[in-house]
C-alpha cells in the first residue's frame, strides 16, 4: 500500500472517532479508506474495492445510518435518477411545468419514491407567484 497524508478538520475528525467508538470502523485509516472506496464505485461503474472487509463495513455501517429517502434513491440507478432530477429541476424553475411533470412521468410510475421527490422538486423549485390581494377586500 501507498502511505498517503490526509488533512481534516477537527470537527470531522471527531464525527469519524463517533463511527470508531461505536464500532463501525476498527480505526481512522480503516474509515479514510472505505469512504475512498465506496465513493470510486459510486463513480466509476467498473470499480472493484480492495478493502476485504468493504462489503460487510458497507453493510454495517450504512444500513444502520440510512434514512428511508435514502434507501429509495440507493435503489434506483443514482446516475439515471440525478440526471433526471437536475432536468426536472431546470424546467419548474423555468416555469415549464408541463416539462418537468412530463419527466417524472415517463421514468417513474405514479407510486415510485422517486417520482414522489421528484414531484417535491418541481413544487420547492417552482417560480411562486406574489400573492395579489383584491383590492375591494380592505
Amino acid at each position: 500500500m501507498v502511505k498517503s497524508t490526509v488533512r481534516f478538520p477537527e470537527e470531522v475528525l471527531g464525527i469519524v472517532q463517533q463511527h470508531i467508538d461505536d464500532g463501525a470502523f476498527a480505526n481512522k485509516s480503516e474509515f479514510q479508506r472505505f469512504a475512498v472506496e465506496y465513493l470510486l464505485t459510486e463513480l466509476e461503474d467498473d470499480y472493484e474495492p480492495h478493502l476485504e472487509e468493504f462489503d460487510e463495513i458497507r453493510r454495517e455501517a450504512l444500513d444502520a445510518t440510512a434514512t428511508e429517502a435514502a434507501e429509495y434513491i440507493a435503489d434506483a440507478d443514482s446516475s439515471e435518477f440525478l440526471r433526471t432530477a437536475g432536468r426536472v429541476r431546470q424546467a419548474a424553475v423555468r416555469g415549464d411545468l408541463e416539462t418537468a411533470r412530463e419527466l417524472i412521468d415517463t421514468r417513474y410510475p405514479p407510486s415510485s419514491p422517486n417520482a414522489m421527490l421528484l414531484d417535491l422538486i418541481v413544487e420547492g423549485a417552482t417560480p411562486h407567484r406574489p400573492e395579489t390581494r383584491d383590492p375591494s377586500s380592505r
